[in-house]
């Protein structure tokens, strides 16, 4: 297999690292089940410049715009009346609102302290804004991706290097912005030379998900400063689906955001229910392998939790077997995607009497 740069991949590794590399495994799940999954998608988060109602005001709308987006993975919104009613009437969408102070650094390494305003809006209120606007509904279960960025300065390769830890701040809050949860992988020295990094910085990210990178998720950045230019290339994998482009900027930063922002566009089409496929459905569904009252407890969350059901009715029950009947706010197709990328249900083999299988 060839990646951006046509590197070839190879087959085998040497049987005394293979320990090691189940290590790194571990530590690599370990750094994604830590990372931000509980994006608050509606919530906005923007700087002001004080604590005046007429600074507060200002924001509002603008936090507003951050939500919509977080919600439909849009990045810019359509002109619509309904969005210019929804803008002007803001401040009353209003759950709650406070203030905190955030430290950025600067490329000179200088450090600055930032004043945001985060308002929470009204969940209700802002559902029925998108309907009424149109827009396709980004589904709300996320998984991180996990980053890789290395950066070449003509010398060496570096795995995300501290000198640029800017850059990585902008990239975590770009995603936050837009309603993506990331992760860093956690290594220590020892355990980065495990690392075959000629074929990090080639965009295998087939290689990272073999030595435990989330499958669902992960995304190579590779940066490098030719004359007064950065050039960044980005390989993006989300289940069997994969994505490669290449941008640049004379600011490494400025280039990070625009990938980060593409990034951000990728994932969220491939995961959006469109604005037709939106509404009220119903179907039936039944489930084995409910062996214990904890399996029970534990697919009836599962199936509660899910952003596209609404509401979870009970028809019969069998031993290990439980019939139910779910209303959902998106066509059913949808249904069948959430369940195949979780990790909770299994489709049932053929000639079961059940859907799915829930998997304790």
């Amino acid at each position: 297999m060839l990646s951006y740069w046509g590197l070839k991949k190879p087959k085998f590794y040497p049987v005394v690292q293979m320990r090691k590399l189940l290590i790194i495994m571990v530590i690599l799940h370990l750094s994604v089940a830590q990372a931000l999954a509980d994006t608050s998608l509606y919530s906005g988060e923007v700087m002001v410049q004080g604590q005046t109602e007429a600074d507060r005001n200002a924001a509002i709308p603008e936090a507003l715009i951050q939500v919509l987006q977080k919600l439909s993975g849009q990045r810019e919104m359509p002109v619509s009346p309904a969005l210019d009613q929804a803008l002007n009437n803001a401040a009353g969408l209003l759950r709650s609102y406070r203030y905190k102070k955030v430290q950025r650094s600067a490329s000179d390494g200088e450090v600055t302290e930032e004043l945001r305003l985060v308002v929470q809006f009204m969940q209700p209120e802002v559902d029925r804004i998108v309907q009424q606007i149109g827009l396709p509904r980004w589904r709300q279960e996320r998984p991180p991706v996990q980053i890789w960025a290395v950066v070449d300065d003509g010398l060496n390769r570096q795995l995300k290097p501290l000198v640029f830890g800017y850059a990585w701040e902008s990239i975590e809050d770009i995603a936050a912005m837009r309603g993506l949860p990331v992760s860093w992988p956690e290594l220590d020295e020892e355990e980065v030379q495990l690392i075959d990094m000629s074929l990090v910085w080639g965009g295998f990210t087939d290689y990272l998900v073999e030595r435990g990178a989330p499958g669902d998720g992960v995304a190579i950045i590779a940066a490098r400063r030719e004359g007064p230019q950065w050039t960044v290339r980005w390989n993006l994998a989300s289940g069997n689906q994969h994505w490669s482009w290449q941008n640049s900027d004379f600011e490494l930063l400025f280039a990070l955001a625009e990938g980060v922002h593409r990034m951000v566009d990728e994932i969220s089409a491939s995961n959006a229910i469109a604005a037709s496929e939106q509404g009220v459905w119903t179907i039936d569904v039944s489930i084995g392998e409910l062996n214990s009252a904890e399996d029970y407890v534990g697919c009836l969350e599962y199936l509660q939790n899910l952003s596209l059901v609404n509401a979870v009715e009970i028809l019969g029950a069998d031993p290990g077997l439980v019939h139910f009947r779910l209303q959902l706010n998106a066509s059913t197709e949808h249904l069948a995607e959430a369940f195949r990328q979780g990790t909770v249900l299994l489709t049932a083999r053929a000639g079961s009497e059940y859907d799915y299988e829930f998997l304790p």
